[in-house]
């Protein structure tokens, strides 16, 4: 199953080719095969890979093509040559295979991608069934997929590099696929051109690394992390997590990612769970080697992080479009994930991204399935009493907001706890207090509690707000929407099992996840930082065991205030909202305006880059064009002139050639 590792992308890109060139002219239950079919079968081929990772005495290397580590569980596959470009300033030679590696990291990433991609990608069969571009959408579908998976399993920067833009295109294409509707293709460019200042970043790291290593090979670049000088390890941190901040939507490059809400449901669900925006939390976390040879960078991260998580989540309290609730919540979880990585706590970056995913994707394909029977309604204003129409949707959308509001036993209660734990013990260069960033992640935890079931009081509970057309028409969704949301449900209520801490182990190593991680970060961590190595800060609590039950214990007591707090203002006492917003009303507007940072952008930013643009514009209209066009009419004119000396007739031409001759005989006389 290794050796055929790059079967795993080339699957959905053979949908994509075939949904894209015959979609039109097949019928749409073929098309939804085409496309399930193949991210079904490539998440068969990335169980059947990840199982025999744990195997690999059994697998025989071979020479140039597959190559096996059994200590760092890894292995990698060359498919071809692909880029070989003489050699860089110190005599490396610049030659690039395209080649895959699969190691505990990639493996964890190629099932959450496959896994919960194809849920996404039969809740679609029923969600785009009346959609005219139904064969353009699963094209794209599969497209997205397949750049996805070859970032996730690329063997270099350069292969993570053409995934990472492949993204890039697809979120363009998926967001504006209503593209005759002005906010979904200008949605689609926001997202495009964003991502496009991140990958600046990206690419600047990339150079700086060839230049300093020679290599940009994962495994060699890792390896070699330790002759980086911290001040050049940090430098290439920061321009990574800058590439990381567009595609992962962190402050200040968070602003498309709301705005992509105006692409399908599904789209957003995919999106926002399984792909693009994890990117940036996958790139942190593989390169953590580098981070930890430069711990400045790691301080940038955790800082960025942990503001995005708090900004982000006091964005969506007053907002109220469903989707637009869940985009800011995903900002703000992402700022956690970041805020992991950031304190050297990388394996709970990714478990959280994990958790993550099963419940990101549940809550958006269950706002999908309540805008699908509100007959395409999104404001939560609107809404109300869904509860009985929809009882499936509800059922599912309830554990989701469980599961992201740490509610234990669900995934993001560990997950989440484990991110506040290893925030509390950690400490960083410039001597700022790792309970600051666990207060900031409180607080963020407290705002998310409270957003979601203010979401879910609006949207289930009470008396219905929507008109009697819509009240008529609500029904359940049907079943290839609601089996993909039980699903995601299930795992979003167990899929935080696999990462139980130490604390809670009762004396047993209960913590697979971490020992799953274990090759991939272990090694990264006995890197030499030029600072504090702030792993082993973030660890240097661990045996509090009681300081540990009591931050748990306190965590669980805001999440029940908060819970609390949304039922007293959108359950019992629905006029309180009104009666602060009156009282405070800078704030409310403040929120509900989300800091007006989109405002601030348009005039500091784009307004200004439009006028130079027309400036520009009018330069070259009127200057450059004006200059070519006179030179143009001139040359008209003199040719209309000399036109009336070719007659065609050759007495005349002898004629002014006897009278050419006249006129030389008499300048020379």
């Amino acid at each position: 199953m290794l050796k055929a590792l790059y079967l795993i992308p080339l699957l959905p890109l053979a949908g994509f080719v075939l949904n894209g060139l015959l979609g039109r002219r097949l019928s749409k239950p073929v098309v939804g095969i085409i496309a399930c079919g193949t991210v079904l079968v490539a998440f068969f081929l990335s169980l059947g890979a990840v199982m025999q990772l744990g195997h690999l005495e059994s697998v025989t290397p071979i020479a140039g093509r597959l190559d096996v580590d059994q200590d760092a569980k890894r292995v990698t596959l060359t498919a071809a040559e692909w880029l070989h470009a003489g050699r860089g300033r110190q005599g490396a030679e610049f030659s690039i295979p395209w080649g895959f590696t699969l190691d505990p990291l990639s493996a964890v990433m190629l099932l959450v991608v496959t896994g919960v991609g194809f849920l996404i990608h039969v809740y679609s069969v029923g969600y785009m069934a009346h959609e005219e571009g139904y064969w353009r959408y699963f094209a794209y579908l599969n497209l997205f997929m397949a750049m996805m998976l070859t970032l996730v399993l690329g063997s270099s920067f350069p292969v993570m590099f053409v995934g990472w833009e492949g993204v890039g295109l697809c979120s363009y294409l998926l967001i504006g696929f209503d593209y005759p509707k002005d906010s979904a293709a200008d949605a689609g460019k926001k997202a495009f051109l964003v991502n496009r200042v991140g990958d600046m970043g990206f690419v600047l790291a990339m150079a700086w690394i060839f230049a300093s290593l020679g290599t940009l090979d994962f495994t060699s670049v890792m390896a070699q992390a330790s002759h980086l000088t911290p001040v050049v390890a940090a430098a290439i941190g920061v321009l990574l997590f800058f590439g990381a901040c567009g595609k992962s939507a962190q402050i200040p490059l968070y602003v498309w990612l709301p705005d992509a809400m105006a692409g399908p449901t599904p789209v957003s669900a995919l999106i926002h769970a399984a792909t693009m925006v994890t990117a940036g939390v996958y790139m942190v976390c593989r390169c953590s080697a580098i981070y930890l040879q430069g711990p400045q960078a790691l301080m940038v991260v955790a800082t960025v992080g942990a503001l995005t998580a708090i900004f982000a989540a006091s964005m969506a309290l007053r907002q109220n479009d469903i989707k637009k609730v869940l985009a800011y919540s995903t900002v703000s979880q992402l700022g956690y994930m970041f805020l992991a990585a950031g304190v050297g706590a990388f394996t709970a970056a990714i478990f959280h991204l994990m958790t993550h995913a099963f419940f990101k994707a549940l809550l958006f394909l269950g706002s999908g399935s309540v805008i699908h029977a509100m007959s395409g309604e999104q404001d939560l204003r609107k809404m109300g009493g869904l509860k009985k129409t929809l009882p499936i949707t509800f059922a599912t959308f309830l554990v989701g907001t469980l599961a992201i509001a740490g509610i234990p036993p669900l995934s993001g209660y560990f997950s989440k706890d484990e991110i506040l734990w290893k925030a509390f013990g950690a400490g960083n260069p410039l001597g700022l207090g790792g309970p600051i960033f666990w207060a900031i992640g409180l607080i963020a935890a407290a705002l998310t509690t409270f957003y979601m079931f203010r979401l879910v009081f609006l949207c289930f509970y009470g008396e219905g707000r929507m008109d009697q057309e819509t009240a008529h028409h609500l029904h359940e969704s049907p079943k290839v929407m609601t089996i993909p949301l039980i699903i995601l449900a299930l795992l979003s209520a167990v899929g935080g099992l696999v990462g139980i801490p130490a604390s809670l182990s009762f004396g047993r190593d209960l913590n697979a996840f971490e020992r799953f991680l274990a090759p991939v970060f272990e090694p990264a961590g006995t890197v030499e930082a030029g600072g504090e190595p702030m792993k082993a800060a973030a660890e240097s609590h661990a045996g509090m065991a009681q300081l540990e039950y009591l931050l748990m214990l306190l965590a669980l007591g805001v999440v029940a205030v908060s819970i609390f707090t949304a039922y007293r203002f959108y359950r019992a006492r629905p006029e309180i909202p009104q009666r602060l917003a009156a009282m405070y009303p800078r704030l409310a507007d403040l929120l509900a305006n989300k800091f007006y940072v989109d405002e601030l952008y348009d005039r500091i930013i784009v307004k200004p880059y439009w006028w130079k643009c027309n400036l520009l514009a009018a330069f070259d209209r009127r200057i450059v064009d004006g200059l070519v066009n006179a030179v143009g009419a001139f040359t008209e004119v003199c040719s209309q002139l000399l036109k009336l000396f070719h007659t065609g007739q050759v007495r005349r031409y002898a004629l002014w050639f006897m009278f050419g001759v006249l006129a030389v005989l008499w300048y020379l006389a």
